[in-house]
């Protein structure tokens, strides 16, 4: 009996390893982390709130298909310029190889997807940058099919809506990249003299020169929540004017303070701020 005691004693009380056949049990991708809070979710209850943190509300990245399938009506949106793809003008090495990487693993052709579609009866034409596709870097092929979703806007007699989220501007591409700030530009400018309404979403990152031209040109200038907006960044503005930078410097909350926004808008608020804002711009208030 005392043997037996001793022996139950002697047991040690601790978590054991989940063996390589344990882990196989757990579906991959099940459970998700916010990068902010560091709480952990179910990743289906994730995407049922638009990919917004239950905890703490951080914005997680949408990729270009999943924000369409949030704000259009089903099978209302048309995808148009699809198979454009990039080449490789200064024969950069590995360029092509890391542009078809990411094709496989985005299952898009570039970093902007472009279409027609309804938001709430409201037809538009919209371009939605993806930062998963060469972090959303604007190369010839992003402006092309950017400076043609304007041109068919205008065409069409529909709003502009842009969703950006880019690293700034493709430094594999070289000038042609850069050119391609001009030309969205351009034809947004004729866009605006037409009468059309341009509404611009900043989301997290947009960055470099994809912030200095087209992002900031709206009409209507919107983003999403602790979206890092700027050109140049943090370190860099830091030891050229020799001064510390306030903590939410190049935040969506700092640029609205500072009056380059209209508004802060949650993602879940997203679909019926815009309806709103359709609406009102819409002749005569006609769902179209």
């Amino acid at each position: 009996m005392l043997k037996e005691l001793f022996t139950k004693s002697k047991k040690k009380k601790y978590a054991t390893i989940p063996s390589e056949r344990d882990k196989h049990d757990v579906p991959e991708g099940i459970m998700t982390k916010c990068p902010k809070c560091k709480k952990i979710m179910y990743t289906k209850e994730l995407m049922k709130n638009e990919k917004v943190c239950l905890h703490c509300g951080h914005h997680h990245t949408m990729t270009a298909y999943e924000r369409i399938g949030s704000l259009f009506e089903q099978d209302s949106f048309t995808e148009f310029n699809a198979d454009m793809v990039s080449v490789n003008p200064l024969d950069f090495p590995d360029y092509m190889e890391k542009v078809e990487k990411d094709r496989k693993k985005t299952n898009i052709n570039e970093a902007v997807v472009t279409g027609i579609g309804k938001i709430n009866g409201y037809q538009t034409a919209v371009a939605i940058m993806d930062a998963s596709f060469r972090m959303g870097s604007m190369g010839s092929v992003v402006g092309e099919k950017i400076t043609r979703a304007i041109e068919k806007a205008g065409e069409l007699k529909i709003p502009f809506i842009i969703f950006t989220a880019s690293g700034g501007a493709r430094m594999q591409e070289g000038v042609l990249s850069l050119m391609q700030m001009a030309k969205t530009s351009a034809a947004l400018k004729m866009f605006s003299d037409e009468g059309g309404l341009f509404i611009s979403i900043m989301t997290h990152p947009t960055t470099g020169g994809v912030s200095a031209s087209f992002a900031s040109l709206g009409d209507i200038n919107l983003a999403e929540p602790g979206a890092l907006i700027g050109f140049a960044g943090r370190r860099i503005i830091e030891q050229t004017i020799r001064e510390e930078l306030p903590e939410d410097f190049q935040t969506s909350e700092f640029l609205m303070k500072h009056g380059q926004l209209d508004a802060v808008i949650s993602r879940l608020e997203m679909k019926d701020k815009l309806t709103t804002i359709l609406k009102l711009h819409v002749p005569g208030g006609e769902e179209r």
